[in-house]
């Protein structure tokens, strides 16, 4: 039996994920911050697919709190097999207006958070010589983009978290890659005006906006034994965005 939690499952990115990984056998760790209406639907939603899942809040800003929610997971549902850092926050401005705090909780959140759960996690794994961790990056993590100096930082950072850890831990068996999603259809982007929609959709060369399930499917898949050659890499799930 394989288990795996994924951050930031409540909605979107996550809840694909969730979603997914159950389908690929997988029992799910939730994890949220805030809804938990929407972590309880995933949770749900995994059951009717006859896996088991376990809700588990927590800010994983906090270290002590990304801990508990590893360990939470693991004494509900067992050892983890899998480990998916999605949860993020935006916070965009010009970098000009941009203050410090706005600064500080991206990179709290979306760097040091997902630091903080993959140290927890790393642990356990390198220890039973096998595990997956992909981290959700961004194409803005390799572009860069205007407004968003403080989340494209942070997603960079995350490539570079990454690929430091395959090196680290390869060698235990235990595999680091990540997802570089391009613009997809998320309450992150619902907001975005039609003109802007358009533009981005035009400069994608599939002339779309991706899906949750998009990204979800390839994360399921470097999470199982179908991609047990693969680690340190980055790849985007953005329509040809970034090429």
């Amino acid at each position: 039996m394989s288990t795996a939690l994924v951050t930031g499952a409540s909605r979107g990115i996550g809840a694909a994920c969730a979603l997914a990984l159950a389908g690929a056998g997988y029992d799910v760790g939730v994890g949220y911050v805030a809804d938990q209406a929407g972590a309880t639907a995933t949770a749900t939603a995994i059951e009717a697919l006859g896996r088991r899942a376990h809700v588990v809040q927590g800010d994983i800003s906090d270290s002590a709190a990304a801990e508990a929610m590893v360990t939470g997971t693991e004494d509900s549902l067992g050892p983890l097999d899998a480990l998916v850092l999605n949860a993020g926050i935006t916070r965009d401005g010009l970098m000009m207006r941009m203050s410090d705090d706005d600064w500080d909780a991206v990179i709290r959140t979306n760097l040091s958070g997902s630091f903080f759960t993959a140290r927890a996690a790393l642990r356990g794994m390198m220890k039973r010589r096998s595990g997956s961790i992909v981290a959700i990056s961004s194409v803005v993590g390799m572009m860069g983009n205007a407004g968003q100096v403080n989340y494209a930082a942070a997603k960079a950072g995350v490539i570079g978290l990454v690929k430091s850890l395959a090196k680290e831990a390869g060698s235990r068996g235990v595999r680091a890659n990540a997802v570089a999603p391009g613009y997809i259809v998320t309450d992150m982007t619902a907001g975005l005006p039609d003109d802007v929609r358009e533009q981005l959709m035009s400069h994608t060369p599939l002339q779309r906006l991706g899906t949750p399930e998009d990204v979800a499917a390839l994360v399921a898949f470097l999470c199982t034994d179908a991609a047990t050659f693969i680690t340190g890499t980055v790849i985007p799930v953005d329509g040809g965005l970034a090429m």
